[in-house]
């Protein structure tokens, strides 16, 4: 019987293969076999964070490497991301990074904002690499 914490590490590993993918709370649910409610219930009690934040997070980390590292067009990048539209992008990226997409790629700095969550076995540790946050057994701190 999988216990909280593997499926927690299962959903982590299908969002982190299908991140570039269409995809949402429905197609990670069924992946797990569970209901998206139960699953998000299991999912912010092991990291503290929704599924969507989660995801959402890591698609705009992934955006950000790209803008820094590629030359993509960023309403490309917004696609890839997941976004209907680069407005929607665009605003979502400046939520999370404190400038616009444009501005990121003149820097050339990649500042990852949500690395991949890292649930360790044994001990009630969390870390969310890259953030600097991290706390036992309890919510991560915010």
């Amino acid at each position: 019987m999988n216990t909280q914490r593997d499926i927690v590490r299962q959903v982590i590993t299908y969002i982190e293969s299908n991140l570039e993918g269409d995809l949402d709370l429905e197609k990670i649910a069924a992946s797990a076999g569970y209901s998206r409610f139960h699953l998000n219930r299991i999912f912010a009690g092991e990291t503290g964070c929704t599924i969507y934040k989660y995801l959402q997070a890591r698609r705009l980390t992934s955006a950000a490497e790209k803008l820094a590292k590629t030359d993509t067009p960023i309403a490309q990048i917004a696609c890839e991301s997941g976004y209907s539209s680069q407005q929607a992008f665009s605003l979502a990226f400046k939520r999370a990074y404190l400038c616009s997409p444009k501005v990121y790629r003149d820097r050339g700095i990649f500042i990852p904002r949500q690395n991949r969550l890292s649930l360790c076995a044994s001990s009630g540790l969390r870390v969310i690499s890259g953030t600097g946050r991290a706390a036992i057994t309890g919510r991560i701190a915010a």
